[in-house]
C-alpha cells in the first residue's frame, strides 16, 4: 500500500508538472516576431531583386533570407518620407487617419497600435534603433532609440535614450543620453543581441523591432568597407542622363522648360541640393563629368552602408541559430520607403515614381512559408502590422485600415475583395531643398496615375521647411503604363489611346480618397486646385 502511495502521489505530481510543461510550450509556441528596417533602403540596393547593382553582391545574408522565405515584389508604401511611413507601420492606417502626414508629425503613445496589441496578445516588446516618431516609444516593453539630428541619430558614436531615462528632444535640459563608440549599425546590432541575451523574459515570446539608420544620407560607413568597390565601375541608369518623356509641367515646368531646382539631383541641375555638393566634387568639371563622378562616389557610399547592415544581420541570425530561434521567428526585412539611386537624375525619394515609392519586403517563417515564394500581390505599409499582428495570433482590429497578407504569402491566393490598387500621397511640397512638389495618385498592378497640385497644405508655407515651402508650381496629371514602360520613361498622360484607362483611374482615385479619409476637405485651397484640375 506505502508502495502505491508514493506511486501515486508520484504520478498526480508528475501529471501537474506534464500539464504545466504543456501549457508553457502552449505558450512558447506562438512564434516570435522579429521586424527589422533599415532607412532608404531601396529594391535596387539588392542581390535578390536582379538590380543593375545585384553583381556586386551587396546583400547575401538578404538573399539567402528571400531564398529560405519570400520575396513580395509589389511592395508599397504610402508615403514616401521616414516619419509618416513609420507611422503607418505602428497603426495600420494611412496619414490623414493616424495624423502623421510628415516629418513633423508625432505618434503619441495611445496610437502606438501594434506594440500595444503585441503586449496584449502575451508579447515581450523592445524597439531599437532608429524610432523618428517624436514621443516616446512608451507602449514598448523596453526601447533604446536614437536622438541627435532630429531623432535620427549619428553614424559614428551614436546616443540613445533608453527606457527609464527621461524622454525629449535632445540636448533640453534634464534629457541624459547613452552614447555608445563606434559606427550605428554594429552599435545597434549589439544593442539587441544584449536584449536578446539578458532583457528578454524567456517565458514571453519576443517581439522586436531592430531599426537601423543606414543607409540614409550622407551615406557614412564604416572604415573597414572604404575599400570595398573602390576600383569597379558603377553601372549608370540610362535616365540619370536622358529623362525621356519622363513627368510633366508639375515636374519639368512649361514646354518642357526645366524647372531646375524641382526634385534633388545627381547633376548640377538642382542648383541648391544636388549629390556632387555632397560628394564634394569639382564644380568646374563639365556637366557630364560632373555628374558620373557624383553618381559613384554616392553609389559606393551607399552599398557599403547597406553591406554593413547585411553583415549586421548575419550576426543577429546567427545568434538565433545558436539558441534554437532561428525557425520560430517570423522574421521580416524591409525599408521605410524606396530611394532613388541616380534614376531620372534624382537622388532622395519623396516621389510617387517607382524608385520612390516601392519598398523591398523579405520574410522567412518555415512553419508555413515555403523556400522561394515570390509574392505579386499589391501591398502597402499599412498592411505590415495586421500581418504581424495575425502571425501572434490577433484579429485585425477594425480600426486599422490595412489588411493582413498572411495568407496570401502562406498559399499564393489573394481573398476575395483583395486590393487592386494603392494610394499614394506625398505632403511636404518643396521642402527641404529636395523641392517636391504635393501630389497624390493611385497605382495598379499595370498602371500609375499620378495628380501634382503643386501647393502647400499651410497656406502661408512652412518656414521650417525652407523658404521654397511657399512656392507654386503647376498643376499637371501623369500615367505611366507600367507594363510597356517600367522605368516610367514616357507619361501617356495625354495619349488619347489611354484615354478610357485615364477616366477608369481617375474614378478610382476619387473612391479610394474618400474610403481611406484622405480627401483635402481641411484643405479648401488644394481642394479648389483639384476641382479646377480635374479634367485637365
Amino acid at each position: 500500500m506505502m508502495n502505491r502511495r508514493i506511486f501515486t502521489r508520484t504520478a498526480i505530481v508528475s501529471g501537474l508538472l506534464a500539464s504545466k510543461a504543456v501549457a508553457v510550450s502552449r505558450v512558447r509556441k506562438k512564434p516570435n516576431i522579429l521586424f527589422i528596417m533599415s532607412d532608404d533602403h531601396t529594391t535596387q540596393g539588392f542581390g535578390c531583386y536582379g538590380s543593375r547593382l545585384a553583381k556586386f553582391n551587396p546583400t547575401p545574408n538578404i538573399d539567402q533570407l528571400a531564398k529560405e522565405g519570400a520575396r513580395f515584389d509589389s511592395v508599397f508604401c504610402t508615403n514616401a518620407i521616414c516619419t509618416p511611413s513609420r507611422a503607418c507601420i505602428m497603426t495600420g492606417q494611412y496619414s490623414q487617419t493616424n495624423g502623421v502626414l510628415d516629418l513633423s508629425g508625432a505618434l503619441p503613445p495611445e496610437r502606438q497600435y501594434l506594440s500595444i496589441e503585441m503586449k496584449k496578445a502575451g508579447y515581450q516588446t523592445a524597439m531599437i534603433g532608429k524610432w523618428h516618431l517624436k514621443e516616446e516609444p512608451a507602449t514598448f516593453d523596453y526601447y533604446k532609440v536614437l536622438v541627435a539630428a532630429g531623432q535620427q541619430g549619428t553614424y559614428f558614436d551614436p546616443e540613445f535614450i533608453e527606457t527609464g531615462m527621461k524622454f525629449g528632444k535632445h540636448g533640453a535640459p534634464g534629457i541624459k543620453t547613452v552614447k555608445h563608440k563606434g559606427h550605428s549599425s554594429d552599435v545597434i546590432t549589439d544593442i539587441s543581441l544584449d536584449w536578446l541575451s539578458n532583457g528578454w523574459n524567456k517565458e514571453q515570446p519576443f517581439f522586436l523591432m531592430h531599426h537601423y539608420k543606414a543607409p540614409h544620407d550622407l551615406f557614412e560607413n564604416a572604415p573597414r568597407y572604404d575599400s570595398w568597390l573602390e576600383d569597379e565601375l558603377i553601372p549608370e541608369p540610362e535616365s540619370l542622363y536622358d529623362p525621356g518623356n519622363h513627368g510633366s509641367e508639375g515636374t519639368r515646368g512649361k514646354d518642357d522648360a526645366l524647372i531646375h531646382d524641382i526634385g534633388s539631383s545627381v547633376s548640377k541641375r538642382n542648383t541648391i541640393r544636388n549629390m556632387g555638393m555632397h560628394m564634394k566634387i569639382d564644380p568646374d568639371l563639365p556637366d557630364r563629368e560632373y555628374t558620373h563622378q557624383a553618381y559613384q562616389a554616392y553609389l559606393k557610399r551607399y552599398l557599403r552602408c547597406v553591406k554593413g547592415v547585411d553583415d549586421n544581420l548575419k550576426r543577429l541570425f546567427d545568434y538565433l541559430k545558436k539558441n534554437d530561434l532561428w525557425d520560430n521567428t517570423v522574421i521580416f526585412y524591409t525599408g521605410d520607403q524606396g530611394f532613388f539611386l541616380g534614376e531620372h537624375d534624382y537622388i532622395d525619394k519623396r516621389w510617387m515614381y517607382e524608385e520612390g515609392m516601392r519598398m523591398p519586403f523579405i520574410m522567412r517563417y518555415p512553419e508555413t512559408v515555403k523556400p522561394g515564394t515570390v509574392v505579386d500581390s499589391l501591398i502597402n505599409n499599412t498592411d505590415f502590422a495586421p500581418t504581424m499582428l495575425e502571425y501572434a495570433g490577433v484579429r485585425t482590429p477594425d480600426y486599422m485600415q490595412g489588411h493582413s497578407f498572411k495568407s496570401i504569402v502562406e498559399t499564393g491566393v489573394e481573398p476575395d475583395g483583395w486590393r487592386e490598387a494603392t494610394y499614394y500621397r506625398y505632403w511636404m511640397h518643396m521642402a527641404h531643398k529636395h523641392a517636391n512638389p504635393g501630389h497624390f495618385g493611385v497605382r495598379t498592378k499595370r498602371y500609375k496615375l499620378i495628380f501634382f497640385y503643386g501647393a502647400d497644405v499651410y497656406p502661408n508655407g512652412r518656414k521650417d521647411w525652407g523658404t521654397r515651402s511657399e512656392w507654386r508650381t503647376p498643376a499637371a496629371w501623369e500615367l505611366y503604363d507600367l507594363k510597356q514602360d517600367p522605368k516610367e520613361m514616357n507619361n501617356v498622360y495625354d495619349n488619347p489611346e489611354y484615354a478610357e484607362i485615364r477616366k477608369k483611374l481617375k474614378a478610382k482615385l476619387k473612391t479610394l480618397r474618400s474610403e481611406l479619409n484622405e480627401t483635402d476637405a481641411d484643405y479648401p485651397h488644394i481642394q479648389e486646385i483639384i476641382d479646377e484640375h480635374w479634367n485637365d
